[in-house]
C-alpha cells in the first residue's frame, strides 16, 4: 500500500489522524465521566439486557406449560371418558 492510498484510507496522514483521534477520545471521556458511563458498565448494561429477554421468553414458555397442564387435568379426563363411553355405544 503505498502513502497516498494509505492516506486515502485514514482520511490524512497518519500523524494528523492519530492527533485528531486521541483529542476527540479525550473529549468523549471528559463527557462519559461527567455522565458518570463507563465502559465497563455498558458492557454489563447490554448483558443484562439481553439475559432480561432470555429469561422473559422462558417465563413465557413456563406460563403457557403451566396453562397447558391445567387444562390437561380436565380436558384429557373428560376425553378419555368420552371415548370409553363412546366405544360401549359401538
Amino acid at each position: 500500500m503505498d502513502k497516498n492510498q494509505l492516506n486515502r484510507f485514514l482520511g490524512g496522514s497518519p500523524g494528523r489522524v492519530a492527533l485528531r483521534l486521541l483529542f476527540l477520545s479525550f473529549i468523549v471521556g471528559i463527557i462519559l465521566s461527567a455522565l458518570n458511563l463507563y465502559p465497563i458498565d455498558l458492557l454489563y448494561g447490554i448483558r443484562d439486557f439481553v439475559m432480561r429477554i432470555w429469561h422473559m421468553g422462558f417465563d413465557a414458555i413456563e406460563r403457557l406449560g403451566s396453562y397447558f397442564l391445567l387444562g390437561a387435568v380436565i380436558v384429557v379426563p373428560i376425553w378419555l371418558l368420552s371415548r370409553i363411553l363412546q366405544a360401549r355405544r359401538d
